[in-house]
């Protein structure tokens, strides 16, 4: 039936407007002399006019549908996995002794009690229980908690629902807001009965969140594993981090655990084969941790031999620029270019040297790292367009560039150029060649220095602090007033400090997609100072690395390719960076880069890069991680006929739902005050059954098609009125 809701005011409005437009129809009537089609007009201009007033009174056409079946009952109990949590007291109604179960026990002796009988007694009501949020047996990491979908369900398949029933933690993760359904059970007039099942208070417990670990690293050298650890204990915990690999090889790290707090570390591991290797780390069980599973996590790393192109520019060869070329000349694993800017004696020649700049961008694409000694912008050394092409280089290819001041203060000459933005220093103007010490001064890690892999000196933490305070120390340093923001300090001044704090002397810079670093001291080749190449050999073999470990994640013949983030958890945006090279090796120009992904799961699916604005032949795109697992890329630039690029990305499988949550009766608290039901505590069984039983019969179910927003309506007007408007102009023609 039609059924109108007008206020007083549309009211009035409708009938005025009704009696104006009857006159003028009656008016128009008589006056016309073909008083026959007047009438029909005049009738269907009525007509239209009282479609117009009645959507002014909001009509719905209201359907009422009488229930002939029983009153039923709907219980539903959250089957998910955060409800195998123990921590839930039995009542005294469920169990003749207290004891503490999980809390998908508790809700089955709930079930199975003799509670429910007295409501399908003599068939007052039909009480039918069902289970949500079960635990999908192919995709368990994925499966999640909605508390919104299942009471929807229910009410769409119901149409004599009396109550429902629910059983649950209040822990939701998934599709829309519960209160939602509450909204959509209180129109129906159906009140919804919670029950909150655990405690409120986390679990005592350990938990090991996350593992960070690189994608990959040298055989050979320290790969550095950041891992985060969430403590629910109300005691600080002293213990050990175990690394183990699939061969029995550990490594250990003593850390101290505070209380109700989240830890943040790594460990080192030091990669001996080369392939992918399964790691394992773990803590053991504190006492009085009630939760075992999550104190361990597996993951993948795979050991690589690589072959990193440096290039070195230098003015004076200077006892740093020769101990460093020693260093890098010497790793088996780094391919080394000199470029000597002699200020007497012109360029450099003899093993590793080159005699110019490289001229063509395929030939200075190659390097990985560029080394920028004290050379700057002068006739014998650097162009401004040679200072652009290092910076493109870095920003558009992830290459990564060392700042080495030196007395002569050339690199000062740097800052009119594109190099400027990239020194992640301020530099003294009026101190261009430097501060001199007349004793050796040490220099100082920063927390973010201690915890590098940079500045580890040592096979373990444990003993890097004290190698570091026993190098010799330095006699000249940089003029630095201060880092730049977005910049990270590793090292200070250990004695000297200026307006700003102690002077930084060891800063690193992302720029892009590269790296920059920034040394403030000449006077690293000291550091063999009783142990040869040991030290000084390793610090810069692992800044090597360190920059080029983006640019080397995945290369091929004619593309390279890196993606953020590297271990990235289902919901996470990956973007994909290219770099794609034409037949010369040159940076292409003119071409695409399509990436053709296959999930874990078998689907398949094509992403064309997108060219970035340079010349290059930087391309990005982005997509969506939905399942953990192996995602296999492979990326082909157009016109490409060798072997394309392939590899893998490793999704970590990270749980939706988690074990030893606390409960959330706040949001059941909620859902119950909206659908003016009533939260009943464990304790209170007893008083669901007559809560319910004084509930009214439920009320015949109304369905309400609001007409005035139907598009049914709008399209029966607008004929209504071209027929009216048709009508006119052929009754005057006539």
């Amino acid at each position: 039936m039609l059924h109108l809701s007008p206020t007083p005011v549309t009211l009035w409005i409708g009938i005025i407007a009704l009696i104006l437009i009857g006159t003028l129809s009656l008016l128009t009537w008589k006056r016309s002399p073909h008083r026959g089609r007047t009438a029909a007009l005049e009738i269907l201009r009525m007509i239209a006019a009282l479609a117009v007033v009645m959507l002014l009174w909001q009509p719905e056409w209201l359907t009422v549908v009488h229930p002939d079946t029983q009153p039923k009952i709907a219980i539903l109990w959250d089957d998910s996995k955060s409800m195998t949590t123990i921590d839930a007291p039995l009542p005294p109604v469920l169990s003749g002794k207290s004891e503490i179960v999980s809390r998908a026990e508790w809700v089955k002796k709930a079930l199975a009690s003799e509670l429910w009988k007295p409501l399908e007694a003599n068939g007052a009501n039909e009480v039918t229980s069902l289970p949500f949020a079960t635990p999908d047996k192919d995709q368990p990491a994925l499966s999640g908690t909605d508390l919104e979908t299942p009471i929807t369900e229910v009410l769409d398949k119901q149409t004599n629902l009396r109550a429902v029933v629910l059983f649950s933690d209040g822990d939701h993760n998934l599709g829309q807001p519960p209160v939602a359904a509450a909204q959509k059970l209180r129109l129906r007039g159906v009140p919804l009965f919670p029950i909150p099942v655990g405690s409120k208070i986390r679990l005592p417990d350990l938990d090991l969140l996350s593992v960070t670990a690189p994608s990959y690293g040298i055989i050979g050298e320290n790969v550095q594993i950041p891992f985060t650890i969430r403590s629910s204990l109300d005691r600080q915990v002293r213990t050990i981090v175990r690394l183990r690999d699939e061969a029995g090889r550990e490594q250990t790290k003593d850390i101290v655990i505070p209380p109700n707090a989240e830890t943040y570390d790594s460990v080192l591991w030091r990669l001996e084969k080369e392939g992918s290797s399964t790691l394992e780390l773990s803590i053991p069980v504190a006492d009085g941790e009630l939760i075992a599973a999550n104190n361990s996590r597996k993951f993948v790393i795979a050991g690589r031999p690589e072959k990193i192109r440096v290039l070195v520019i230098e003015s004076l060869p200077r006892w740093e620029y020769r101990f460093l070329r020693n260093a890098l000349s010497r790793d088996p694993g780094v391919e080394l270019s000199c470029l000597l800017f002699h200020p007497a004696l012109g360029p450099g020649s003899g093993k590793d040297y080159i005699d110019k700049f490289p001229d063509k961008l395929e030939d200075l694409a190659k390097y990985d790292v560029i080394f920028l000694g004290d050379v700057g912008v002068s006739k014998d050394q650097l162009t401004k367009e040679q200072c652009t092409l290092i910076r493109g280089l870095v920003e558009n290819q992830a290459s990564g560039v060392v700042f080495l001041p030196g007395p002569q203060g050339n690199q000062f000459s740097l800052l009119d150029t594109d190099l400027s933005d990239l020194i992640p220093v301020i530099l003294d103007d009026a101190h261009r060649s430097g501060m001199a010490e007349s004793i050796a001064s040490p220099l100082s890690l920063t927390t973010e220095g201690r915890s590098s892999l940079l500045t580890m000196l040592g096979n373990n933490e444990q003993e890097n602090p004290g190698i570091w305070r026993r190098l010799p120390g330095f006699y000249w340093h940089a003029p630095v007033i201060k880092a730049k923001g977005g910049s990270e300090v590793l090292a200070v001044h250990g004695n000297r400090r200026g307006k700003f704090g102690p002077v930084p002397l060891l800063v690193t810079k992302p720029a892009a997609n590269g790296k920059v670093l920034f040394m403030g001291i000449d006077s690293a080749w000291r550091w063999r100072r009783g142990v040869e190449d040991l030290y000084h050999y390793r610090f810069w073999g692992q800044v090597a690395r360190w920059m080029s470990y983006q640019r080397n994640m995945a290369s091929g013949q004619r593309v390279r390719m890196f993606f953020t983030p590297e271990r990235p958890e289902p919901g996470a945006t990956v973007t994909l960076n290219a770099n794609a090279f034409d037949a010369n090796g040159a940076p292409l120009d003119k071409g695409n880069v399509a990436v053709d992904l296959t999930a874990p799961d078998g689907r398949s699916q094509r992403i064309e890069l997108q060219k970035n604005e340079s010349a290059w032949g930087a391309f990005s795109g982005r997509f969506k991680v939905d399942l953990p697992g192996a995602w296999k890329l492979r990326a082909t630039a157009s016109g490409a006929e060798d072997k394309p690029l392939e590899t893998t990305l490793l999704a970590q499988g990270v749980d939706i739902e988690k074990i030893g949550q606390p409960a959330r009766p706040e949001v059941l608290e909620e859902m119950a005050r909206v659908s003016r039901g009533r939260v009943i505590q464990p304790a209170q069984l007893a008083e669901l059954v007559k809560e319910i039983t004084a509930l009214p019969e439920p009320r015949p179910l109304e369905t309400r098609i609001p007409l005035w927003s139907h598009w049914g309506t709008l399209v029966a007007l607008v004929s209504l009125l071209g027929i009216f408007w048709a009508g006119r102009k052929l009754n005057g023609a006539f």
